[in-house]
């Protein structure tokens, strides 16, 4: 009941399952047709008894083992498939519910899935009979292989791949009767021997040199590779099908004898062949660079090279990934990176030198291997015509080659001359070939070589492809990020690191034209893999960067001017013999100690960094751009984008602002800090081409900001909040120009003269440059424009007083009765004082920026500042406004403050009309005018000559009453000359009202407040001394200024 219950689904689902499972069905069923093919092959190739030797026929030889060896792993990665009898099961069961009948390739497709239940088993029964052709194939590699097996010491004893060793030799052509073979690859032949034996396994017992060739290859390597990353276990596989041979023990005790051996001595024979690689592919790359001419005649060394070295690298994948380890050491490589970069350098070289190579070999052909390939072909005995035909072809072929074909860029192409001696081994191997090419051996080495200088000149990239290709790293992703982060954590080793992203470049040549749905696949892991090794190449470098920056900071810091406090102190006692501190109190170290080297063994912290980062740098320098599956990469960009984000986090972490304490760090040590940063930032130059200009200018410009590209707070931010930040017990001195704390009772955590002194501010302009005082002065103007919005409210409360008072100022009793009736006399005046600490500190903020500037850009500022000074007074206002607004943006005080102006005009008041407006700003003008008075009662209106001001900061009301003036009268079109004489007329009348009073406490401060008079006029582009004194006696001011100064020196 289940079963039918799961067949009637079957049923339902029978046209998902033909379609899902078509495409697995279809691809067993392309095996099937190409075992037979392959042994329909196989039995003809026997029936020609083809002569097979490696190092004559090579192309034939080599294809044939190949082919067996294709066939071999083809069957077995078939019986690793676990579903396959399922797959072809439930499809042909849908197949027979939909039409009716199997499929007509089932039954033989089900008989193959059980035959090659065990694959090597059943294969080696089927290769019975080509025994022989398999067996002389594999016998001729006993010229090869054990020639190419070699230790590291044997190798270096030949000198083997020097240039160098023999100097006389150096131009002549590197030869040899083996050409193709010496850069074969040796786990391709590992495998043909491998699998080729446990085919014709009889051989390892009649014939010793099958059977030494055996054993050296399973001492070899304890794993082979199958496809991509399965692998084939050698030496458990190869006993398990020999135990139950009857006769095979000694072949068995073989095996195990060699497993030892491998497990023993492999592992540290490929380490050692590894390391002698590193230093003959550095010394060959490095010779090659400085004589790229030397490719032409030592193309083989090359090759060569990279075939040798592709082969450890791939031995070293596999078994460190695949094998139970004697020794971990001899699996773990810390130094493949180099290898892998000089094979890179290998490549490059011969890409970049194709034309000399082209150049050399083009000639070779024509005026060298074409006369002694014609000399060969006239001494033959017997010559067929076809052959004779070919042969010729081949000689004119070459006869015609020159060089001005490479000069014009004329693209060779002797894939078809390649193809015709292909056959023509096929023609003269076969048993009744009227010209045995086993009989004309010299004739197959000289084709062997000239196909080889053929490929020299139109198949380079195929050859690189062929000798030097390491996309199996695709699929051993978790073993090339390994590798990839023990390069980057050997400080020797990063400077090859580049090589990683360079192998990525790799990729796409494992991909097949008959496959192309894994190309997506593949290609994303590339781009995947190549865009994480630059990140982290990147990261690195900006990290060791930062440690520099940190170090150099540190550094700067020293020379502070805080820190010279103590020497001063120490010198000061010293004069005067003071004994102060403890005796044997350590001493100081000076700031530039460091730099002090009693050996230069002695290595510092900052000597690591630098180092380092200049190894890494190296490798990230090494190449401009890199091609990756269509997609450009550029090394330098990634690090050029990591040290723009950690430069913009460093600056504001610098700041070191408190948001809970209000706390940030002083504008000229962060300022000192960033300069430190930046020359650091500016080195990185000398070691990457990069442009750390752009670098420069994208955070920094971004830092005038309020907020930045990604959204965080800038300093310019914070420095507004800190500046911002008014307690009320902070005094503006003229004298110094700077904010100073009063005291209080209370314990103050912000100093404002460290804040606000001239230095300061101007690092601070330094800091934010124009784009950022800017931000700040339209901060301050926005907290002006909600004082002069309470000021309004004020006047509009005492409208009809203020009215009256103004046209009243010279009846003096009336007057006296008026100002009864106002209200909120004391808020005005502190407002109106607010206001004018607020335009202070914006001056001493212009008067910064405008010194910065002028050491920048001294030319443009005095342009500037002459087009402000020679603006016509019948200008129209617009125009002025807009000369106004240039000239504040580069410091310069202006007649009517610009930035006032936009921040007042935006105050909209609902329901008056401008003509009240207007009324309201007169009156406002007014009201401070006849308040002024009440000042003298203040204990803290005295005037100080010291500070030259005030200690209430009431002397800041001189430059709010002409600044908020310009500026309202401005917005409504009014003269502000006569507004401002108005309020001095009104002024004065009410100062010299209080000259007549006689109660001590209302004229305590009397003379300082006279002060304030000459204070406004000084200020004021609009009023002259001239003016004042028809309003107020100068007597009284100079009178005024000399008890204000013996006032001070009777209470000092």
């Amino acid at each position: 009941f289940i079963l039918q219950q799961q067949l009637a689904q079957l049923q339902k689902e029978k046209s998902e399952i033909l379609k899902n499972l078509a495409l697995y069905y279809f691809t067993f069923v392309d095996v099937m047709e190409f075992k037979d093919h392959v042994c329909e092959l196989l039995n003809t190739i026997d029936a020609c008894q083809v002569f097979f030797d490696i190092t004559v026929n090579f192309d034939l030889t080599k294809n044939y083992l190949d082919l067996v060896v294709t066939y071999t792993n083809l069957m077995m990665l078939l019986s690793r498939i676990e579903e396959r009898k399922a797959i072809i099961g439930l499809y042909n069961y849908a197949h027979e519910m939909t039409h009716g009948s199997s499929d007509r390739e089932y039954p033989r497709l089900g008989q193959m899935i059980v035959d090659y239940e065990n694959p090597l088993k059943k294969m080696m029964e089927e290769f019975v009979p080509h025994g022989k052709s398999l067996q002389d194939a594999l016998v001729s590699l006993q010229m090869v292989y054990p020639r190419r097996n070699l230790s590291a010491d044997q190798w270096r004893n030949a000198q083997l791949l020097s240039l160098i060793s023999a100097p006389s030799t150096m131009l002549n052509p590197a030869q040899s009767d083996t050409m193709p073979c010496e850069y074969l690859s040796l786990d391709t032949m590992e495998k043909w021997i491998v699998f080729g034996f446990i085919l014709c396994h009889a051989a390892l017992n009649s014939d010793p040199a099958a059977l030494s060739l055996w054993k050296l290859a399973l001492q070899s390597s304890s794993c082979l590779c199958l496809f991509r990353d399965e692998v084939f276990h050698i030496h458990k596989s190869a006993e398990d099908l020999f135990v139950n041979i009857r006769g095979y023990n000694k072949r068995v005790n073989d095996i195990r004898e060699c497993k030892e051996s491998a497990l023993s001595h492999a592992g540290s024979m490929h380490r050692e062949r590894r390391k002698f690689l590193r230093s003959a592919l550095k010394e060959l790359a490095t010779v090659l660079a400085d004589q790229p001419g030397l490719l032409g005649p030592k193309a083989l060394f090359v090759f060569m090279a990279l075939s040798f070295a592709r082969d450890e690298i791939i031995w070293l994948l596999r078994h460190a990934d695949n094998i139970q380890k004697k020794s971990t050491d001899d699996f773990i490589d810390k130094h493949i990176a180099e290898l892998i970069f000089y094979m890179e350098e290998l490549r490059a070289h011969v890409r970049k030198y194709g034309p000399v190579m082209q150049r050399y070999y083009v000639q070779y052909l024509s005026g060298f291997d074409a006369v002694v390939l014609n000399e060969l072909v006239q001494n033959l005995s017997v010559c067929p015509e076809d052959e004779s035909i070919i042969m010729s072809s081949f000689v004119n072929t070459m006869t015609s080659l020159s060089v001005k074909q490479v000069e014009d860029g004329e693209v060779f192409d002797f894939r078809g001359m390649r193809l015709d001696w292909f056959r023509l081994q096929a023609y003269t191997s076969v048993s009744k070939a009227s010209l045995g090419l086993a009989d004309h051996r010299e004739l197959g080495k000289m084709m062997n070589t000239i196909i080889f200088h053929t490929k020299m000149v139109d198949s380079l990239v195929e050859m690189l492809v062929e000798t030097s290709d390491l996309s199996i790293f695709c699929f051993y992703s978790r073993a090339f990020e390994k590798m990839f982060q023990q390069c980057l954590e050997l400080p020797s080793q990063s400077r090859y690191s580049i090589s990683f992203p360079l192998l990525c470049t790799h990729f796409m040549s494992c991909t097949h034209e008959l496959c192309p749905e894994e190309r997506h696949h593949i290609g994303d892991r590339s781009l995947s893999l190549c865009n994480m090794f630059l990140d982290e190449m990147a990261k690195q470098a900006r990290n060791l960067i930062t440690d520099i920056c940190t170090e150099q900071c540190t550094l700067s810091d020293q020379l502070l001017p805080k820190h010279c406090a103590k020497t001063i102190s120490q010198a000061v006692n010293k004069k005067s013999k003071k004994q102060t501190g403890k005796k044997g109190e350590p001493e100081r170290e000076k700031p530039g100690v460091e730099s002090m080297r009693k050996n230069r063994l002695l290595v510092t912290n900052l000597d690591k960094l630098h180092t380092a980062l200049s190894e890494l740098c190296f490798s990230i320098n090494y190449v401009p751009n890199m091609m990756v599956w269509e997609h450009t990469f550029t090394p330098r960009e990634y690090l050029t984008s990591h040290l723009e984000i950690r430069f913009t986090k460093s600056i504001v972490g610098m700041t070191m602002y408190n948001q809970a304490t209000q706390e940030i760090a002083k504008p000229s040590e962060l300022l000192t800090s960033v300069r430190a940063y930046m020359t650091v930032l500016q080195s990185i130059e000398n070691y990457v081409q990069i442009d750390i200009t752009r670098v420069f200018n994208n955070v920094l410009l971004q830092q005038t900001q309020h907020l930045d590209s990604h959204g965080e707070p800038t300093i310019t931010k914070y420095y507004r909040q800190k500046n911002n930040d008014n307690n009320g017990h902070i005094a503006y001195f003229p004298a110094m120009k700077a904010f100073v704390n009063l005291p209080t009772e209370n314990e103050l955590t912000f100093n404002a003269e460290e804040y606000s002194d001239i230095s300061e501010m101007r690092s601070l302009s330094e800091l934010l440059g124009p784009y950022g005082m800017k931000f700040l002065s339209e901060s301050l103007m926005w907290h002006i424009s909600s004082q002069v919005a309470e000021l309004k409210k004020l006047v509009v409360d005492n409208v009809e007083v203020l009215t009256q008072m103004r046209t009243s100022f010279d009846k003096p009793d009336h007057m006296a009765a008026l100002f009864k009736r106002l209200t909120s006399v004391d808020s005005v005046l502190k407002r109106m004082t607010i206001i004018g600490v607020i335009l202070s500190f914006r001056s001493l903020a212009q008067e910064a920026l405008r010194d910065v500037l002028s050491c920048h850009i001294p030319f443009l500022v005095s342009s500037v500042e002459d087009f402000k000074d020679h603006i016509p007074r019948e200008t129209d206002m617009k125009v002025a406004m807009n000369v106004y607004e240039l000239s504040s943006a580069a410091g310069l005080p202006c007649e009517i403050d610009p930035a006032l102006v936009v921040a007042l005009s935006s105050q909209k008041s609902e329901n008056i009309s401008p003509e009240e407006e207007y009324k309201i700003a007169c009156l406002l003008m007014v009201f401070v005018a006849v308040s002024m008075p009440t000042l003298a009662s203040n204990v803290m209106s005295q005037y100080s000559p010291a500070i030259e001001g005030h200690c209430n900061n009431i002397h800041c009301l001189a430059k709010a009453i002409n600044q908020i003036a310009a500026a309202l009268f401005t917005i409504h079109k009014g003269s502000i000359e006569d507004r401002l004489k108005e309020f001095l007329a009104l002024a004065s009348s009410s100062l010299l009202k209080i000259g007549q009073e006689t109660d001590k406490t209302t004229t305590r401060n009397r003379e300082s407040v006279y002060l304030l008079l000459d204070m406004i006029v000084q200020e004021s582009p609009f009023l002259t001394m001239d003016l004042l004194e028809s309003c107020f006696p100068y007597v009284l001011l100079r009178n005024a200024y000399h008890a204000v100064y013996k006032q001070s020196v009777s209470s000092s």
